[in-house]
């Protein structure tokens, strides 16, 4: 069973006992944004927190005959200089879990190959523009408290911008098995996110119980970027029992 916990504002805490039934709850939500509104615009992150969330989305909407059609599709962040077939990538990941299973046309993410990435940016701006804002926006929360690849700083930007990546980020395991580690990344930027009808927050394993607490000490601070959320009007926060008691 869920514990739901209300907190102030418009942010909902649902705690599950564990990381499948997390996934499900997650997953099972974004079918139901879906099922409303066929055209919605989803922005995706990616990383270990949001694969299994994924994998039953795309079962569940197969099995359903919900018709994803019309969904249009924005990818959170990207690392800067690693070709997008590389498995590392989040474009890899989200293509070969999501994308091409579900057919989705209308997709659009940050190419990191390309040499000039203020065009890049500029691509992503015309796109919101155009269709945005963002409906449904799935967040991780970083070890640091990072959203995407917005950083810890005395600034943060507001919209899609290239930024030097922490040690943190650097740490993630997705790059794992590269030779050379990339120095940048591009992401949407805190506006582009907190402009979203709706925001999801996935949290899971013990590794990340600290950062929660500090989360849910309900202080808005620049260096802890992951706490402009108390400042969205409808932000859902899927955790499990190892992540949050």
């Amino acid at each position: 069973m869920a514990t739901y916990i209300p907190s102030s504002g418009g942010f909902k805490l649902k705690s599950y006992p564990d990381y499948s039934q997390l996934s499900e709850a997650a997953a099972r939500f974004i079918i139901q944004e879906v099922s409303e509104k066929p055209n919605l615009l989803l922005c995706l992150a990616t990383g270990s927190t949001p694969i299994k969330t994924y994998d039953l989305f795309v079962k569940f909407a197969i099995e359903s005959s919900i018709n994803t059609n019309g969904m249009k599709v924005i990818k959170l962040d990207e690392w800067v200089d690693i070709p997008p077939d590389n498995p590392a990538t989040c474009e890899y990941q989200l293509q070969n879990q999501l994308i091409q299973p579900l057919g989705i046309k209308n997709y659009i993410g940050f190419d990191s190959e390309k040499p000039d990435n203020e065009k890049e940016l500029a691509k992503i701006h015309q796109y919101l523009s155009e269709y945005g804002p963002i409906d449904i926006c799935i967040l991780s929360i970083g070890l640091n408290g990072h959203l995407g690849f917005n950083e810890p700083g005395d600034m943060l930007q507001p919209f899609a911008h290239k930024i030097l990546l922490s040690e943190t980020s650097l740490a993630h395991k997705m790059l794992a098995g590269l030779k050379t580690s990339p120095e940048y990344g591009l992401t949407l930027g805190m506006a582009d996110i907190l402009q979203s009808r709706k925001i999801i927050l996935l949290v899971s394993g013990a590794k990340k119980k600290e950062v929660m607490q500090r989360f849910m000490q309900n202080q808005i601070d620049t260096r802890f970027p992951a706490s402009f959320l108390w400042l969205h009007p409808d932000v859902t926060c899927f955790c499990d029992s190892d992540a949050w008691e």
